[in-house]
């Protein structure tokens, strides 16, 4: 089937980060797939060497087989519409796009691709069909896809999983490599206040922060760091590498949604998550929901000291409580771990839906 993947970049590059991993893997399962982006320039470092220009402002090709990238230009350019119309993140799909999806015959299914919660409303409207009664693609439904955790969900996209072992010989081979006996600790973040009163309890043993590009290396490259840390700059690294190093680190500092993603699918160890931060404090909701199903039958003692973790790690506890035992949190995370891979992954899920509804 063709696809069409439509996604605008925002504030950060998490969207574009979840499209692609999405539209790869359509295509690796023998689909074609337009992914329109408004900004696809993020893609020569997630994706290298993928991209290679063809007329200018108008499309990409893309080496990833079945894959084809678009420049989402107003007014976009005059293609019939896919078997399947993913509008991803609640990006507005062009009105002469949607008008062209109403025509066709038999229509596209139009998915409304959400955005990943843990909060109960995921699972209560993952599937409902919105009638468009109005507007250019009035007749049509757009069904809503929710990611999610549990088995009422649209699931995680997986794709590869690298193992430890692998990984760890990778990041060996890296010039920004652990030396040894240090731990390793990949940080990826946001702006965060509470990134300095984290790393004072993570003091202790030889320990090298992997800092990812952006607030992290802004906020720590130059910093003074507890004794026996140090911290390393990390180049842009690609999608692949990306889940490379969250497998080989010791402890994974994570954030917005695709990168928190992979830290639970291909890492066993430790990891505290940073949502966006929201003004209305609607990220504590997300948090507090997330950490119910991630704990849930966990011992009293370990839970709690996980929660108050994640918590304090998102300004919203003081950062006074000592972190959580290693080993405990390991086997807590290997077992979500598992848990997650053994249900079915979002793609699969994605692909019965739509048959079941051409």
């Amino acid at each position: 089937m063709l696809w069409d993947v439509f996604c605008r970049v925002i504030d950060n590059h998490g969207d574009l980060g979840v499209c692609w991993r999405l539209a790869a893997e359509l295509g690796q399962r023998g689909h074609r797939v337009r992914l329109w982006v408004d900004d696809a320039s993020a893609l020569a470092w997630m994706a290298p060497g993928a991209l290679q220009a063809s007329t200018p402002g108008v499309q990409m090709r893309v080496s990833t087989p079945g894959v084809q990238v678009l420049a989402w230009t107003d007014p976009a350019p005059d293609l019939q519409p896919g078997a399947v119309v993913v509008e991803a993140f609640g990006c507005t799909l062009p009105a002469a796009f949607v008008a062209g999806m109403a025509a066709a015959s038999p229509p596209p299914v139009w998915i409304n691709l959400e955005y990943l919660s843990a909060e109960p409303y995921g699972a209560r409207c993952h599937g409902l069909a919105s009638p468009q009664r109005t507007g250019p693609g009035a007749g049509l439904k757009k069904w809503f896809f929710f990611p999610g955790f549990t088995a009422a969900t649209g699931g995680l996209i997986q794709g590869l999983i690298p193992t430890r072992t692998a990984a760890q010989a990778w990041a060996r081979a890296q010039p920004w490599r652990a030396r040894p006996g240090e731990r390793a600790i990949s940080v990826f973040c946001y702006a965060n206040p509470a990134l300095p009163a984290l790393l004072q309890r993570l003091a202790g043993p030889p320990t090298v922060l992997w800092l990812a590009a952006g607030p992290a290396q802004q906020a720590l490259a130059a910093a003074a760091l507890p004794a026996g840390m140090r911290a390393v700059p990390l180049p842009p690294l690609s999608q692949t590498d990306f889940d490379r190093l969250l497998a080989a680190a010791d402890f994974n500092l994570v954030r917005g949604e695709d990168s928190f993603v992979r830290a639970q699918l291909v890492s066993g160890q430790p990891f505290l998550w940073q949502a966006y931060p929201q003004h209305d404090g609607a990220h504590a909701a997300k948090l507090a929901a997330f950490l119910d199903l991630y704990l849930a039958g966990q011992p009293a003692p370990l839970a709690g000291a996980v929660r108050a973790a994640f918590e304090a790690y998102n300004g919203l506890a003081p950062a006074s409580a000592l972190l959580p035992e290693r080993l405990a949190w390991c086997s807590a995370q290997a077992g979500w771990q598992r848990r997650l891979l053994a249900q079915p992954d979002l793609c699969s899920q994605l692909l019965r839906f739509v048959l079941d509804r051409r």
